[in-house]
C-alpha cells in the first residue's frame, strides 16, 4: 500500500526559515500542518485574485456589448433574453 503524504522539500532563507519554525511552535503545530495551513490560505487569495480578473473581463465585455449591469437582476435580465 503507498503512502497516504508525499514529500516535499524546498528551500528557504535562513530568516525565513527562523520564521516558520518559530510560528510553527507559537501555533503547537508541525512544519507540514503549517504549510497546509498556508496553501489553503494562498488558494483562497488565488480564487478571489481569479474571481476578481474574471469579473473585470464580464464587465469589460458587458461594456463593449452595450449592456448595462449594476444588480444582480441586470444580469439575470441579460441572461435571460439569450
Amino acid at each position: 500500500m503507498g503512502r497516504a503524504t508525499n514529500i516535499i522539500a524546498f528551500s528557504v532563507p535562513p530568516a525565513i526559515a527562523r520564521q516558520i519554525e518559530q510560528t510553527a511552535r507559537e501555533e503547537r503545530k508541525t512544519k507540514s500542518e503549517l504549510f497546509r495551513d498556508m496553501w489553503q490560505a494562498y488558494l483562497v487569495i488565488w480564487e478571489k485574485t481569479e474571481f476578481s480578473r474574471i469579473k473585470r473581463s464580464a464587465h469589460r465585455a458587458a461594456r463593449k456589448a452595450s449592456f448595462v449591469i449594476r444588480t444582480q437582476a441586470d444580469v439575470d435580465r441579460i441572461l435571460r433574453k439569450r
